[in-house]
């Protein structure tokens, strides 16, 4: 499945901005399921400075500096991916159980399990507590399969977390989100990936995007996709496996990865210091993800 992305934000500031310094995540980075084609962004106002670089976790970094005041700043990212068509009915009964998936991580030395294992630590915005394991202990009989112990917990926070735009930020500790059973994205993948962790296994925060589909007869509005955050842990032997928490299921065709991190600090899509500004900026976030035939053509990366 092939895929174009248009991500736009716009800040409205109350006071000018005389100059900022910025990083976006906004790229889609390649995975073992999906290729970045192309990719473009656009800044108004002009850049005096661009930077595209790999990060620590393989992701596609972009820095920007803006020397020019200005009272809004607006960046368009446009990206063309290709998704790989998966089965989204496996029998998630089969592979390694969770006894031996423990064993595993202890005692392996592969180059890929070392580097996993950076994923059981406690990071920025996820401390993986005794309360965390116990919430999620139920789902973990020793002689289950890892990838149903799994499934079955992210079943668990879709069916008794409720999603409520207004009740945190990102900033809002995983022990709130716990308590009133309610939060969005980010604050159910923070939540899985710190169960996980607690529970002894390595797991990713994902950053990216999802198509939504319009109900029938209704056509899709512009603007009506989203940016999501789903997790991702690691099975002996298998990799990387994601399942998103919001919407019980496996990451699928209509999960675009833009970057891997410990949590969301590592994978904000934009952030940065701006110098002025007032208080209290307007910000406006717009995705598109629609379905297409043809190529946009070669990568390329620019501002205009």
């Amino acid at each position: 499945m092939r895929y174009r992305v248009k991500h736009i934000t716009r800040y409205n500031y109350s006071a000018r901005v005389t100059r900022c310094y910025n990083l976006a995540n906004i790229i889609p980075r390649d995975t073992a399921r999906q290729h970045c084609l192309s990719n473009r962004i656009t800044l108004s106002p002009l850049p005096s400075t661009t930077h595209k670089r790999t990060d620590y976790f393989g992701n596609k970094a972009f820095h920007f500096e803006i020397q020019k005041a200005h009272s809004e700043l607006s960046i368009t990212a446009v990206s063309e991916v290709e998704v790989a068509d998966r089965n989204m009915a496996p029998n998630l009964d089969l592979g390694i159980s969770y006894r031996e998936a423990l064993a595993y991580f202890r005692s392996a030395s592969k180059p890929e399990v070392i580097e996993a294992r950076e994923f059981l630590l406690s990071s920025p915005l996820i401390e993986a507590t005794d309360v965390l394991a116990e919430y999620a202990r139920p789902s973990f009989a020793p002689e289950r399969s890892l990838k149903s112990c799994v499934a079955e917990l992210t079943r668990r926070i879709f069916k008794e977390f409720t999603y409520d735009p207004q009740f945190s930020t990102i900033a809002t500790p995983l022990t709130d989100v716990l308590k009133h059973k309610k939060g969005v994205c980010q604050d159910f993948a923070h939540l899985e990936v710190g169960c996980l962790r607690a529970m002894g296994i390595p797991a990713k925060y994902v950053s990216g995007y999802i198509e939504t589909l319009p109900k029938p007869g209704q056509q899709k509005l512009v603007g009506a996709d989203a940016t999501h955050a789903w997790i991702a842990f690691f099975c002996p032997e298998e990799g990387w496996v994601e399942f998103d928490p919001t919407n019980d299921s496996m990451a699928g065709n209509q999960h675009i990865v833009t970057a891997f991190g410990r949590d969301y600090y590592d994978v904000t899509p934009l952030r940065g210091v701006i110098f002025g500004g007032g208080s209290g900026p307007v910000l406006n976030v717009s995705v598109d993800v629609s379905r297409v035939v043809e190529s946009l053509g070669s990568e390329s990366l620019g501002s205009e």
